[in-house]
């Protein structure tokens, strides 16, 4: 196989260009069978194989960079540059990372994981190369989802600037995660499918193959005057970016001469390419959304291997939104281009009018639910945690410091496993409750995530719920007392040792009083509800009859949960010993949660022996 013979960068170069389809096919053959078993992003990567294939052979890796944007179509550039033995333990723990990391190869020149930055780390790669007087070329790939980003835009008008390359792929699919929304898909659109433009294109082309010099320099010239007449708009090269395409991203000739075209461009330099996400496996182009990042699979129809028999904590919020839709006419809701991944499918069908989709615009997103909760509406916006910190000065300024009532329903909170450091969702709790008038919440099971949305939508302010990744519990449901703002819910009274834990960490909690009491400690267990206020009058009174206080909680320490109930006991000169369970203040890596939890000293059984460890030195010294 053509595949085995690429073991190291510019391997590639090696093969035949007779050979170059039957190269894709078979990369395409490897991804599949590998992410069938491991899982990961499919339909990107297939979409982006010879995009990848006409990089690597024009370009002379690792002396030459390519930045992708977001990163989780990397997976043939990772291939292509001596790691295909790494795809056995594809985002495992300890394995090879889904995304670029430059720790693990030469070829890997920028970390990603968050989208529509690619243009703008290029951007500083390039006057980086010029500073230094040093020449490579540099090649930032961006998807047409990116581009709703407003990062985006931003580098683009820093770019128009330039006076030496910079090259610019602008991959459109017409996908993001989810479909397209917006202006930019619409414009996109309208230049994939300008037939007048198109043909012109190719005459142009065709005439350059045999003319000369000046007549090359005069067809140029022209071509550039008529696209101004046949491509509406011609955003890019109003800026001053010059445009090539749009280019069949499939056709590898193709796209190797429009780098080569690019790459004598002593300016910026967008070339449009237009691919089709998931190619070559049916189930993929059938269901992009589906196989964005998709668990392991059955090959031949792309059925689940671990069908999902149980209630997850998406669905649970889909059914919670819809039947809030349908009670409060003034509750909307809004994705940052995650409709499917955050549970708002349902809503949007329902209620077509009251749903609003930004695309990957998260800094909008907040914004304009501002804008929605000034005008007399309580918005809803669902995202993913990591992806909320890239609002966090709209979070500030325009709805906690209006005080407006936005519930921002915070999905894949904690640890989220396979996706890695870019992708875990601890953080939120930090930044959150450092801010005034914020007021957060996480529930312990499905039934609370219930009962917390609907207590959100009748407050009159800013709210949060964070809730985990995964199976809904369905535990401790005969635990249900009232939501009551600022108020924890004791479950277990005991003395001695309370446990006092956020969210998720209460199953966990649950299991780790058990090891305590089959070891002969009293252990109370309560469910902080709350993280921002916390129950002062709760710690006060646990202080009576506790020796130590234990928060738990699945986010980093430093200005989390425990870091508030330090802050409180010490300003209050509370007499009880507390010890923090949190995650380190460090960067998580990949790998199953289970992994995870132990590795990090965040399992029951670890925190039992912290526990123990702890309330002995207490008993020792008093």
């Amino acid at each position: 196989m053509l595949i085995d013979g690429i073991n190291k960068p510019n391997d590639i170069k090696k093969i035949p260009a007779g050979k170059y389809n039957q190269l894709a096919q078979e990369i395409r053959e490897f991804l599949i069978e590998k992410i069938s078993v491991t899982g990961g992003h499919l339909a990107s990567n297939l979409g982006v194989v010879e995009l990848t294939m006409a990089l690597h052979l024009e370009l002379d890796l690792p002396k030459d960079k390519i930045i992708w944007d977001v990163g989780h179509q990397s997976y043939t550039h990772k291939l292509l540059t001596g790691r295909k033995d790494g795809f056995d333990n594809l985002r495992k723990f300890g394995g090879m990372s889904g995304f670029p990391k430059r720790t693990e190869s030469d070829c890997d020149c920028f970390d990603t994981g968050h989208s529509s930055t690619s243009l703008s780390a290029g951007l500083g790669m390039v006057r980086a190369r010029q500073l230094s007087d040093e020449n490579y070329t540099i090649v930032s790939v961006i998807g047409d989802g990116s581009l709703t980003g407003g990062l985006a835009y931003e580098a683009l008008n820093n770019a128009a600037k330039l006076d030496t390359n910079f090259i610019m792929v602008l991959n459109d699919n017409e996908m993001s995660i989810s479909e397209n929304v917006g202006g930019m898909a619409k414009y996109l659109n309208v230049v994939r499918t300008n037939e007048g433009y198109l043909n012109l294109r190719d005459d142009i082309y065709n005439s350059l193959k045999n003319s000369s010099p000046k007549m090359v320099k005069g067809i140029r010239r022209a071509k550039n005057s008529f696209k101004q007449l046949f491509v509406p708009g011609m955003v890019f090269e109003n800026l001053g970016i010059t445009y090539l395409g749009p280019i069949d991203g499939h056709n590898i000739p193709a796209l190797r001469a429009a780098i080569r075209e690019a790459k004598k461009v002593r300016k910026a330099v967008m070339i449009h390419i237009v691919t089709k996400k998931g190619k070559g496996y049916e189930p993929a182009e059938r269901h992009p959304a589906r196989f964005h990042g998709t668990e392991p699979f059955i090959i031949e129809n792309g059925i689940p291997r671990n069908p999902r028999t149980v209630a997850n904590y998406q669905d649970i919020f889909s059914t919670v939104m819809c039947k809030i839709g349908e009670r409060e006419p003034k509750v909307v809701a809004i994705t940052a281009a995650m409709a499917d991944g955050t549970g708002l499918k349902r809503f949007r069908n329902m209620y077509r009018d009251r749903f609003f989709d930004a695309g990957i615009a998260e800094e909008h997103a907040v914004t304009f639910a501002a804008g929605l909760a000034v005008g007399g509406f309580h918005p809803v916006f669902a995202v993913y945690s990591s992806f909320l910190q890239r609002a966090y000065d709209q979070i500030l300024e325009d709805v906690c410091l209006q005080n407006l009532p936005v519930t921002f329903a915070i999905d894949r909170a904690g640890l989220v496993g396979s996706d890695g450091e870019t992708h875990q969702g601890i953080f939120d709790l930090s930044y959150l409750s450092s801010m005034p008038n914020m007021h957060i919440m996480a529930p312990k099971n499905k039934w609370e995530l219930s009962d917390m949305m609907k207590f959100a939508i009748q407050f009159d302010g800013p709210t949060a719920i964070r809730y985990p990744r995964g199976k809904a519990y369905d535990g401790l449901g005969e635990f249900r007392e009232p939501i009551e703002m600022g108020k924890s819910e004791p479950i277990y009274k005991e003395r001695d040792i309370v446990l006092l834990a956020v969210g998720s960490m209460v199953k966990t909690a649950e299991a780790v009083r058990e090891i305590l009491i089959s070891k002969g400690y009293n252990c109370s267990l309560t469910n902080a509800r709350f993280v921002k206020p916390i129950d002062e009058d709760y710690i006060r009174e646990a202080s009576k009859k506790h020796k130590l206080i234990v928060t738990m909680e699945e986010n980093v320490e430093t200005g989390g949960f425990g870091d508030q109930v330090r802050r409180f006991i010490s300003r209050e000169e509370i007499d009880i010993k507390q010890l923090s369970i949190a995650l380190p203040d460090e960067f998580i890596t990949h790998g199953s949660c289970e992994q995870l939890y132990k590795a990090l000293g965040i399992d029951e059984e670890s925190i039992a022996k912290k526990v123990i460890r702890r309330y002995e030195e207490i008993i020792v010294n008093g």
